[in-house]
């Protein structure tokens, strides 16, 4: 489990139970708030399924998510 207290706005998190990664936002009660890499409408998680991404993977998702606006692919 991840103290999602001490996770900034903006970092990089898989939802594991889900297995997404996306954009922690807050906190809404006892829930974890993330939004889709590139925008989109926001889901909840509880805070046992937040994890963060390593350096490694946050470059790897940027990459991913560059590679995939330079050719038009949707994400």
């Amino acid at each position: 489990m991840t103290d999602v207290g001490l996770l900034q706005a903006g970092a990089l998190v898989r939802d594991t139970a889900r297995n997404r990664v996306g954009e922690f936002m807050g906190k809404a009660g006892p829930y974890a708030m993330l939004r889709p890499l590139g925008g989109g409408r926001e889901w909840e998680v509880s805070p046992d399924y937040v994890e963060p991404l390593s350096p490694e993977e946050v470059l790897s998702e940027k990459v991913k998510r560059a590679n995939a606006q330079s050719t038009g692919a949707v994400l």
